[in-house]
This record gives structure tokens, C-alpha cells and sequence, in this order.
């Protein structure tokens, strides 16, 4: 694998020996895989399976800070957020392009390490690197990678085919990326004020992953299949569970009761989100960037998902007049909202 050393610039090698020089280690592991990188195109062969196809960019500044973003961690997750999508129609991700546009404060080293990230993920979830583009950026570092998977047609799953009495479920626990993201956020406050001072993070590296290395869920296609249970509808949770919840509710045009003390938190998202004097259960509808997987199913597969410690049955849906609610766990009902990440409103 690439090592660094020194400092390369990214001019002695030009855009091509860049891009040689990063893929160089690449392996090709899926046999729909024909053609990777090194034609004008890839070639992939899918005989009978349906495609899925998504498309995700990280912007500098927008999506990412490096002040506290290593580069290796970047990587990694700009594939685990494209992947996500995929795993959210119970699709199998194969293959994905990557795009980057890099400034020239980069050095070649640096691109390894982001590259290292890329790989890495790669190689967890058996998708190949068979392409993308490399140009030149004034302001800072744009990542966009496409994720190509695959499924058979019976399998693909939508946002807008839950149907009324299905079972809202979540996976996993919600709100650790943002209280993580607030922490990183607080210490670079601090030490841009005080240069000297180190930052204190110690005890929080479960939220502070969920921020930096977010694991999509490939877990959860294999699982739901094993018990037999395939999801009405299902997206991933990107931009906060309240945001996804009305996707699924807007696109399949239904109501939904979703139940605060249901909604999963992990103690150290809890604790964090008081020490900020945030609700948890704010950060969890409103945060973002959990990449866990919200998915409906019929009530009648609700024995085959109840012993499952991963998987948390949070609400239910209804009749689109009954309109989507959050019922509190002092047991009022209050009209649920899209508060969660919308990146082209101001911030």
C-alpha cells in the first residue's frame, strides 16, 4: 500500500500520474465487473439484476472541515455515505467512480491518505473503484463519488410504497453524529482562541466516530432477508430522522405516529446532548448524518424483527388525513417537521 513520506506536489505528477499513481493498488473483486479504470469507460455486466445508481458530493467548508476531518476518516466516509443509498434499496453495492477536485495546498501524500480511506471502505463492503475525474479546485476539496449496486426486481425496495398499519422501525441509535459533530466543533472554537490548549475528547469515541467513520449499513439487507422480511418502504437517515420520516410519508401519501420514548439514543449521545444543553431528542430527529436505515413493514412480520437488538420499532403509519405526528412522552401529540440538513439553505 502507499506510504508517505515527505511532501510530493501534486504538479509533479499532473492529473493522469496522479491518477495512476493513487489507483495503482486497486484489485477488481466482483465479476460484473468487465472493465475497470484505464478505458474511456467502464464496463459492467449485470445479465439480469436491476441497477441502482446514486450520486453524492462532499464539499469542503460545506460537508466537512479539516481542521478536524482526517483525511483517511474523509474517505472513508464519503464512500459509507454513498453506499448508504444503495443498502437503502436493499441493493448490493459493486462498484463506485470517484470524482475529486483539489486545491493545490494538497500535496500527494495528503491524496494517498484520503485515498487510503477510500480503499479501506472499498474492501469492507467488496465494491471496486472503476472510475471518475480528477480537476483542479481554487477554493478547497470536492469529493463526489457515484455507487452502482445491484438487485433482483423483487427485492428493490421505495420511499413511496409503505402502506397504512405498517410499522415504522430504525436501526442502530440516532443523534451520536451531531452531539459528536458539536463536540469537534467546540474544541476547535477553543483552540483557535487558546493555540496551546489540547482538545478534550477523551471518553467520547463512540460519538465522535459516528461523525468522523459513520458505517453504513450493510448489515441490514443480508438480516432483513434471513428473517424473511422485506421492508414496504425504506430510506436512509441522512438528513434526520424527522426529514426521512416525512419522505416516506409524503411519497407513499400516509400519516404517522412516531413515539419519543421509542426513539433509540445511546447514553453517551444522551449525556453529550446535556452537557450542551440540547434535547437529545432533538438531535435525534433534527441531526443527521446517522446513516442508519428507516424502513417500514407489514405488522404481521413485527414477531420475526422483535428479539432483534439492532432493529427498533418506533411508530406506525396512518391515514394521510391523520397527518405526521411526534406524540411525546408526556404523551401530547405535536405536528412533526423537516428541521434536519437542507444544504442549500443558509446556515
Amino acid at each position: 500500500m502507499l506510504e508517505n513520506t515527505g511532501r510530493t506536489e501534486l504538479s509533479s505528477l499532473g492529473e493522469f500520474g496522479l491518477i495512476k499513481h493513487l489507483t495503482q493498488f486497486i484489485e477488481i473483486k466482483n465479476e460484473s465487473t468487465i472493465k475497470g479504470i484505464g478505458d474511456d469507460a467502464a464496463v459492467i455486466d449485470y445479465k439480469n439484476k436491476q441497477i441502482v445508481i446514486s450520486t453524492d458530493m462532499l464539499v469542503e467548508g460545506v460537508h466537512f472541515d479539516l481542521a478536524y476531518m482526517p483525511l483517511k476518516h474523509l474517505g472513508f466516509k464519503s464512500v459509507s455515505v454513498n453506499l448508504s443509498d444503495i443498502y437503502a434499496m436493499n441493493a448490493t453495492p459493486k462498484q463506485i467512480t470517484v470524482s475529486l477536485a483539489i486545491s493545490n495546498r494538497f500535496s500527494v501524500e495528503a491524496m494517498e491518505e484520503l485515498y487510503s480511506g477510500l480503499m479501506m471502505a472499498c474492501r469492507k463492503h467488496n465494491v471496486d473503484i472503476v472510475g471518475g475525474d480528477t480537476t483542479t479546485s481554487k477554493s478547497g476539496l470536492v469529493i463526489s463519488i457515484t455507487a452502482i449496486g445491484e438487485a433482483d426486481k423483487e427485492d428493490i425496495v421505495y420511499r413511496n410504497t409503505a402502506k397504512e398499519g405498517d410499522l415504522l422501525c430504525v436501526t442502530g441509535d440516532l443523534g451520536a453524529a451531531y452531539v459528536g459533530l458539536q463536540l469537534l466543533e467546540r474544541e476547535k472554537k477553543i483552540f483557535m482562541e487558546s493555540p496551546g490548549v489540547q482538545p478534550d475528547l477523551e471518553g467520547n469515541d463512540y460519538i465522535l466516530e459516528r461523525q468522523l467513520k459513520p458505517e453504513a449499513r450493510k448489515d441490514i439487507p443480508v438480516l432483513l432477508k434471513k428473517l424473511e422480511v422485506k421492508p414496504t418502504a425504506m430510506i436512509d437517515i441522512s438528513d434526520g430522522l424527522s426529514s426521512e420520516i416525512l419522505h416516506i410519508c409524503t411519497q407513499s401519501e400516509l400519516g404517522c405516529n412516531v413515539y419519543e420514548e421509542k426513539i433509540p439514543i445511546d447514553p453517551s449521545t444522551y449525556n453529550m446532548a446535556r452537557e450542551f444543553n440540547l434535547d437529545p431528542t432533538i438531535c435525534a430527529l433534527s441531526g443527521g448524518e446517522d446513516y442508519e436505515l428507516l424502513f417500514t413493514i407489514d405488522s404481521a412480520d413485527f414477531p420475526k424483527i422483535k428479539a432483534n437488538p439492532d432493529i427498533t420499532v418506533i411508530g406506525h403509519l396512518t391515514h394521510a388525513k391523520e397527518g405526521v405526528n411526534l406524540i411525546t412522552k408526556a404523551g401530547t401529540s405535536v405536528t412533526l417537521t423537516a428541521q434536519g440538513w437542507d444544504s442549500l439553505l443558509k446556515k
